[in-house]
């Protein structure tokens, strides 16, 4: 099994020797496509218009200077591993979770979307951290559980079709883990994205404040942040939504 492994941290990031510990116990052909820097919230955005560098940092082993984890997989499956695509993109591992409307921003999740395009089984991990606390991240949880699921999902995931999936970890002890749950983003009430100042006069940033409420405890959200609870999304590449599809078809138009 050929493996591409990206993130939106950057390719120096600490999660990203993470991920490579991960994927050496699935296969030893292994091959790392990443940002040069750090791309968190870049989302599924793509570099057109401008030129990108290539940068080889070791043995199969490339930074794309200047690009977003999408632009990464794309020069990974059609050029880097043109030869042989990669069966498996794992995405991440990030620093801090990425769950409910948030991975609609999430260069993490949009790795795995975007080997998913290309015919991969894609997913995206995430090691929770407990803001309330401060920024360290523990990678405890993520080394000693990312392979049993991802084996899991290899096994259970016959085809891929339209899935990719989303993974987060709890920032609990390993023992307190209280097992893995395949469940359903946590839809807000309202977007976590908002106008927060700056201390400098004229200038203010785009922050996620305070969580919405609220929270379903059945969602991935609230079974990991409470539940202790290692969450598995199934997410689809097809948007459409069916049931408007039907009921409007014919009802709208000239």
């Amino acid at each position: 099994m050929r493996i591409l492994i990206t993130n939106d941290d950057g390719v120096d990031a600490p999660g990203i020797a993470v991920m490579r510990e991960i994927a050496a116990e699935l296969s030893d052909d292994i091959w790392v496509v990443a940002p040069d820097g750090n791309q968190s919230g870049a989302a599924h955005r793509f570099t057109f218009g401008r030129e990108l560098g290539l940068e080889e940092r070791e043995h199969q082993v490339y930074a794309v200077v200047g690009g977003s984890p999408a632009d990464c997989v794309v020069a990974g499956m059609t050029h880097i591993c043109k030869d042989l695509r990669p069966d498996l993109v794992l995405s991440g591992v990030n620093n801090g979770q990425n769950m409910g409307d948030i991975i609609n921003c999430s260069g993490t999740v949009a790795g795995a979307r975007e080997g998913a395009l290309h015919g991969a089984l894609g997913i995206g991990i995430s090691q929770g951290v407990n803001y309330e606390l401060g920024h360290e991240v523990n990678w405890t949880n993520a080394r000693t559980y990312s392979v049993r699921v991802i084996r899991q999902l290899l096994a259970e995931v016959k085809t891929r079709g339209d899935a990719y999936f989303n993974v987060n970890l709890p920032y609990c002890a390993p023992e307190d883990v209280s097992g893995v749950r395949v469940v359903p983003f946590q839809r807000f009430s309202r977007s976590p994205m908002a106008y927060y100042p700056s201390d400098n006069a004229g200038k203010f940033f785009i922050a996620i404040p305070e969580t919405p409420m609220p929270i379903d405890p059945e969602n991935d959200f609230g079974l990991m942040m409470h539940g202790n609870a290692i969450t598995v999304t199934p997410l689809m590449l097809q948007h459409t939504h069916h049931d408007l599809v039907a009921r409007l078809d014919g009802a709208v138009g000239l």
